[in-house]
């Protein structure tokens, strides 16, 4: 871990037009860390972000002194002043790390869960399959009683439309007579 405090320009974004200059001085802040620490990663804290805004966006600092802490490839930009809290999270990291079980009963662990795992779906299974086949039992017999429900309207309609043809087949025929009668008159 690198520390080390720039003094960073910013007159370059009192170029930029009124409502764009606080951005544009973040992101001087970004390139200038980015060319001096050469890390792809730039994170800036809340402080410099404050201290960059303090004036409002119109009227942003001439320069602005930042503390860069460098981990591996990522820099975290801070004001002198500011707490640096990187430290506080590395040491809570390293305290969970200690607090979790050496690899050998990791490895153990493991095996009595695939134990576990393995003993499981058997009994699992077969609950699943009893399962499935009350399913089916019960959509087969819905399937029966749709299909006997369905019957017994087929029945009932039918009756009522059968007697409604005869009397139209009645009347046609009776109608087919009559003019074969009259055709016969005629002739």
């Amino acid at each position: 871990m690198e520390e080390k405090i720039y003094t960073i320009p910013l007159l370059r974004a009192k170029m930029a037009p009124r409502t764009r200059r606080a951005k544009k001085a973040v992101r001087l802040v970004r390139e200038f860390l980015a060319k001096h620490t050469k890390a792809e990663i730039i994170k800036i804290d809340k402080s410099v972000n404050e201290a960059i805004w303090a004036r409002g966006l119109r009227k942003v600092p001439s320069k602005i002194r930042v503390k860069a802490v460098k981990i591996e490839d990522e820099v975290w930009a801070y004001t002198p002043e500011a707490e640096v809290k990187i430290e506080k999270e590395k040491e809570e990291k390293k305290e969970k790390e200690e607090k979790l079980p050496p690899e050998e009963t990791k490895e153990e662990v493991k095996e009595v869960e695939e134990e576990m795992k393995e003993e499981q779906p058997e009994e699992e299974t077969k609950e699943i399959e009893e399962q499935r086949e009350e399913a089916e039992k019960e959509a087969k017999e819905i399937e029966e009683t749709k299909e006997e429900i369905a019957e017994e309207v087929i029945k009932e309609e039918q009756p009522e439309e059968t007697k409604e043809v005869e009397e139209v087949k009645e009347s046609m025929e009776s109608e087919v007579k009559e003019e074969k009668k009259e055709e016969k008159e005629e002739k």
